[in-house]
């Protein structure tokens, strides 16, 4: 990064939830400042803290972890954001030793990072003692984000402190501690409404998203805001200011927190001391709580910008739909990567890396521990560009980027690829604002990882089967086909030769005296003339033959389109192999077998297996006149073995 592209100073941010509105604000500062000077702003965004998985945020939150801050010129760290406290400490502990300035919002618990603070403890006082103060409210209920959070710590404790000023007590059960999402404040309406106590003057909330979430949860019980409760917010968000009633809020600099921010540390990459600020909030009063509204947009921009959100979530919802629908018809990365290709071009930005782990399809055992580093390398199977499409097959995860920026005042998005706490991945949107304008960038995200397990797992599903199909059809002691494989085989060649009226041969083959072997020389022994004969019989074998271990010491080889002639030539060949493989091995007995040719025309009015007997036959018809010659070969053996056991495969 820094060393590569030295011309530019490149900037590292961490952020989690970057389709809140909190985050889009401060982000749309970030970028305004560092598009006027040519700065490259690197977001590595989870959405952590959202789904109630552990092994879900696990797999986001390493995202995290492919950050190199060495590599970067400077970091902002949007520690007020992410919600797991082993996370961000393990977060600023990388920071602190890359040794790169750093910018954090709210967070003044990290002194050494520069701090741009917004004095959200006094807009909050402010809020609660013009709700007890203006508007007579006396049992007052509050809805606060989660402790581990800095701004939601500011915001509760200014709540204890008005209500202990204005001699009010705080009820424990009338204060429900909530992640700062949406679903908290229908959750805390729940737990108050479960609790029966008396019916609260006044519900404070710690941002706007709880509120309004809130008000809904209490109308449809049938409270009405503010004439039965009144309902404050905090963060002046667009859905607040335009809800009905408009919502009692805080109006917040993120904007001009965002610019500030890449501002200062400009100056500290440049060598100036930089010291942390506070930027001013201030309260907002509208219907929620009794006042006039004084929020809302003229009616008509109003609907211009609701029918264009409205326009844009559709057009993502068919996007998304028609992704999906193509995803799933795929059965083979190549084709996943052309389906993924065919629809960049829809979230209108310049460029789309994706990422994946080296061993992403062949590994079974994938990172889920959450400070787990990322696998040492990458692969790029998809690259578009302006609209052509390239690769990269291997860099190092610590380069992070696939390829060398090379100009400045780049937006770059890194997005992780996991299925549930296993890491697949990432992906990289340059210069496209989808991730923040959209609210489906998530539901994006979550689509392309799934679909990349589905191949992954499709690709280890065939190589079982093929195992299993191995399995089924290998002899596993000859390395050779079985029974089953050879019918399975055999069938389909016997088939093809029948309808083409052409010749087949079966030859049967049947070593000799292998009970001899096993009780003079032990089982092992009698496994090994096994193999060696099964190695002769295999090299038999030409490019229109098959052959196989029929059960115990009974082979069969299965030659299409043959004649006599060839049943002479592959006895020929098979005494030279045999001799051959005696001097190899230099045992103290001898291999042999007995072969039985049949040659016949493949027709409907025949079986294979009709053809397997006859060849079965004629073996041990050679194998009655070869009695004599047998007893020589092997002079100590009695005549116990009978030709009925040998024909079982004794």
């Amino acid at each position: 990064m820094n060393e590569d592209n030295s011309r530019y100073l490149n900037i590292a941010v961490i952020v989690a939830g970057i389709d809140e509105e909190y985050q889009y604000n401060i982000i749309c500062g970030i970028n305004k400042y560092a598009r006027e000077n040519d700065i490259n702003i690197s977001y590595f965004a989870a959405f952590g803290g959202i789904l109630g998985s552990r092994k879900f945020d696990t797999g986001e939150y390493r995202i995290y972890q492919l950050a190199d801050f060495t590599k970067f010129d400077g970091v902002i760290l949007m520690n007020n954001t992410i919600s797991d406290s082993a996370v961000k400490e393990m977060i600023s502990d990388k920071i602190r030793r890359a040794g790169v300035p750093t910018v954090v919002f709210d967070s003044g618990d990290i002194p050494e990072f520069c701090n741009i603070s917004i004095n959200n403890n006094e807009a909050m006082k402010e809020i609660v003692r013009h709700v007890i103060r203006e508007h007579g409210a006396k049992k007052l209920n509050y809805i606060s984000g989660p402790l581990a959070n800095p701004e939601a710590v500011d915001r509760y404790r200014a709540f204890i402190e008005v209500m202990a000023e204005n001699g009010l007590s705080v009820d424990e059960e009338r204060v429900y501690f909530g992640e700062f999402r949406s679903i908290d404040g229908r959750m805390a309406i729940e737990n108050f409404s479960r609790s029966k106590g008396e019916t609260p003057d006044a519900i404070i909330c710690a941002n706007d998203a709880m509120a309004l979430a809130a008000i809904s949860a209490l109308e449809k019980i049938g409270y009405k805001v503010p004439d039965d409760v009144i309902v404050t917010g905090f963060d002046c968000t667009y859905n607040a200011r335009n809800y009905s009633p408009s919502l009692t809020t805080v109006k917040r600099p993120l904007y001009a927190a965002g610019y500030t921010a890449v501002g200062k540390l400009a100056e500290a990459i440049g060598g100036k001391a930089i010291e942390s600020c506070k930027l001013v909030a201030a309260p907002v009063f509208a219907e929620s709580c009794g006042c006039p509204d004084c929020t809302g947009e003229d009616i008509k921009d109003f609907r211009k910008r609701i029918y264009r959100k409205t326009e844009t979530t559709n057009m993502n919802i068919s996007f998304l739909n028609r992704l999906t629908a193509g995803l799933a018809e795929t059965e083979s990365s190549s084709d996943h990567f052309d389906v993924i290709e065919s629809f960049i071009e829809e979230l209108d930005c310049e460029k789309f890396c994706l990422c994946l782990t080296e061993d992403w399809r062949d590994s079974l055992d994938l990172p889920s521990d959450p400070e787990e580093e990322y696998a040492s390398y990458m692969t790029a199977p998809l690259i578009w560009d302006k609209g052509e499409r390239r690769s990269v097959g291997y860099y190092p995860s610590s380069k992070m980027f696939p390829e060398l920026m090379e100009t400045g005042g780049n937006i770059n998005y890194f997005l992780p690829l996991h299925f549930r706490d296993r890491t697949l991945g990432y992906y990289i949107i340059t210069n496209g604002d989808f991730p923040i304008n959209s609210l489906l960038c998530h539901t994006l995200t979550m689509n392309i990882s799934n679909s990349i397990e589905n191949i992954r797992k499709l690709f280890h599903l065939n190589k079982a089967m093929d195992e299993l199909d191995r399995l089924y059809s290998i002899d596993p002691l000859c390395n050779i086909f079985n029974r089953n494989g050879f019918i399975k085989r055999a069938d389909e060649m016997f088939r093809k030769c029948a309808e083409k009226k052409k010749s087949i041969m079966l030859s049967f083959i049947d070593m000799d005296r292998l009970k001899y072997i096993n009780d003079n020389y032990g089982h092992n022994e009698g496994d090994f003339a096994l193999q060696r004969l099964a190695t002769v019989i295999s090299e038999c074998c030409e490019s229109n033959s098959i052959c196989a271990r029929f059960g115990g010491d009974e082979f069969v080889i299965f030659t299409a389109g043959a004649d006599e002639g060839d049943g002479e030539a592959l006895i020929r060949r098979f005494n030279s192999k045999i001799e051959n493989m005696n001097r190899i091995i230099k045992k103290p007995y001898r291999l042999s077998a007995s072969i039985g040719n049949a040659v016949e025309t493949a027709d409907g009015n025949t079986t294979l297996f009709d053809i397997i007997q006859r060849a079965d036959d004629k073996m041990y018809e050679l194998k009655k006149t070869r009695r004599a010659e047998l007893e020589k070969i092997y002079p100590s053996e009695t005549s116990t073995e009978s030709e009925e056991d040998s024909k079982a495969g004794l």
